[in-house]
């Protein structure tokens, strides 16, 4: 849990404790909540800056989990779109969970367990920390979600026509790196993609 500065995210038992000294503090929070004094995020979890951008409280909504996916590929400017829901990688839970709430919508999906840890970034904004996602990671991550493609042409097509990659930002991306990843996601796709990004360098 992240605890720093006058800004953070709080659980029910940590606002309990602060307001120990009150009569009843279960009702204490709940007028503090009513008031706008604290801001629910979803059960059990408080922000006290309703401003807080939804991306920061990602790894405390539910975990362990990192950014990736299309939220990680719209930071590293992949890919064109404005991506809203915070999307994020998970693993062992066999089922993508989603959370709508009041500071935005977070989906969370499993990714190879073995390849969980790997390539992932912690990133300090103001008094948060937050884990997302380097932009090779995010690439195999997103690839592991579609069907499988055939061959080195039909991947070709699914980055650049079905995801709007520049065929440039994918050969500037650490070959090492997705070769050492595709050993660890065991995916057909990720090994096509490592593949493709070979015969770039050509």
């Amino acid at each position: 849990m992240i605890l720093l500065g006058e800004i953070m995210i709080k659980t029910t038992a940590m606002m309990l404790e602060e307001l120990r000294d009150y009569g009843n503090p279960r009702m204490k929070l709940s007028r503090m909540v009513r008031d706008g004094e604290i801001y629910s995020v979803v059960k059990g979890l408080y922000e006290t800056d309703r401003n807080t951008p939804a991306h920061l409280l990602a790894g405390s909504v539910y975990g362990p989990s990192y950014i990736s996916f299309e939220y990680a590929l719209s930071f590293y400017g992949l890919i064109p779109e404005g991506v809203y829901t915070v999307t994020c990688a998970a693993f062992d839970k066999k089922k993508k969970k989603e959370y709508n709430t009041d500071f935005g919508t977070f989906t969370y999906r499993d990714v190879p367990s073995a390849a969980f840890s790997l390539e992932v970034r912690l990133i300090r904004e103001g008094d948060y920390f937050y884990r997302i996602a380097g932009p090779e990671k995010a690439l195999c991550d997103k690839l592991c979600t579609v069907p499988p493609v055939r061959n080195i042409k039909e991947m070709a097509e699914l980055l650049t026509a079905d995801l709007r990659i520049e065929e440039d930002d994918i050969a500037s991306l650490d070959f090492e790196t997705v070769q050492q990843l595709s050993e660890r996601y065991r995916s057909g796709n990720v090994k096509r993609l490592a593949a493709y990004m070979r015969r770039l360098a050509r």
